[in-house]
């Protein structure tokens, strides 16, 4: 029996994710520019949570608690929440493609964003974060007026995903290049590849909400995630109210990643590529794969915030550009390395 489907591994890689997840918060919470001892970081965490009252240099404390963990929690949701919306899609629609931002919701949070930015639209009531996550909205209620509320097939959804998704970059592009000067295009730009700069604590508890939310409503649909494998068909033969399900994973998925994009950005490969190294590990049934899906992202996208704080001195690189340079190049690996296992990802064309 290949080691991929084993019960016991699924259940023991789990458990190593669950217990190494509050460890890699600490880690990260410890690394930057100005160290601070894992002693120190602990306790200034512990503080923080109000369990324990350490007297501690007041500049380590604040920069731990109130700058580097709140930064190191939105990093878990958000690795957390966009592998694991990659995986409801890829799961509902049948293409291995499939990712968070298929249905326009990054595309409408750029445009959003850009329309505060650079137009000034909403003054000072609306925010960024704001803009961004009313354009998510908005391009998703279109998409879901294009598919008669995503009770269209897979493939229509899909499509109108990629027209939206055009449309909306279209129009970022135009309003940059006709509004933006040399320092706002900068600006822009940076924000579009994704960014944990700006995240405070209200960002990363709220996220972790709706993420958390997000986690147990898919885990509640494992076994209709199971049957859409198969297709429709076999679905609805088997009880399961396929338009229904759909829907309301589709709308959990697009509730969390316009949330998520919002608050960091857009950044892209995690919710492409987790989900298939996460099948990889476990195999393909979802009751255990949603989980370590959502802990694999989490821990992959804390490392690339480390990275992307740590990889140039006083200088902090986009963390959509950390996750491409070194998500890349392991997925090859790893497709390379299992290319036997899993025929099916090397479709032959004889």
């Amino acid at each position: 029996m290949s080691h991929v489907s084993s019960p016991r591994r699924q259940q023991g890689l789990m458990a190593a994710g669950a217990v190494a997840l509050p460890l890699m918060l600490v880690f990260a919470a410890s690394i930057g520019d100005m160290p601070v001892s894992y002693a120190v970081t602990g306790k200034a965490i512990l503080n923080g949570l109000g369990l324990t009252a350490y007297v501690l240099p007041q500049p380590e404390e604040g920069i731990v608690w109130q700058y580097r963990m709140s930064r190191a929690l939105m990093a878990a949701c958000s690795g957390g929440g966009l592998a694991l919306c990659g995986l409801v899609l890829q799961s509902i629609l049948r293409n291995p493609l499939a990712e968070p931002y298929l249905l326009g919701i990054s595309a409408g949070a750029s445009l959003g964003a850009v329309c505060v930015m650079l137009l000034g639209i909403g003054g000072s009531v609306i925010g960024v974060s704001s803009g961004a996550f009313v354009g998510a909205c908005a391009a998703f209620a279109l998409i879901m007026l294009i598919t008669n509320g995503m009770s269209a097939s897979p493939s229509r959804i899909l499509l109108a995903g990629i027209a939206g998704t055009q449309l909306f970059n279209a129009m970022t592009a135009y309003i940059v290049s006709t509004s933006a000067n040399a320092e706002q295009s900068r600006s822009v730009m940076f924000w579009l590849m994704g960014s944990l700069s700006g995240v405070r604590w209200p960002d990363a508890l709220l996220a972790l909400v709706v993420t958390l939310t997000g986690l147990l409503m898919v885990c509640l649909f494992s076994r209709a995630l199971d049957t859409f494998t198969f297709g429709d068909e076999v679905s609805t033969t088997l009880g399961i109210p396929v338009t229904a399900v759909r829907i309301i994973l589709l709308l959990t998925c697009a509730f969390v990643t316009a949330t998520l994009v919002s608050a960091i950005g857009a950044v892209g490969f995690v919710g492409l590529v987790i989900p298939h190294v996460t099948r990889m590990l476990s195999g393909p049934g979802h009751r255990r794969t949603i989980p370590l899906t959502f802990l694999i992202g989490a821990h992959f996208m804390i490392l690339a915030d480390v990275v992307s704080r740590t990889l140039i001195v006083h200088q902090v690189l986009p963390i959509g550009v950390v996750t491409a340079l070194v998500g890349a190049p392991v997925f090859v690996a790893l497709l390379y390395q299992n290319r036997k296992e899993h025929p099916r990802i090397f479709p032959s064309r004889g």
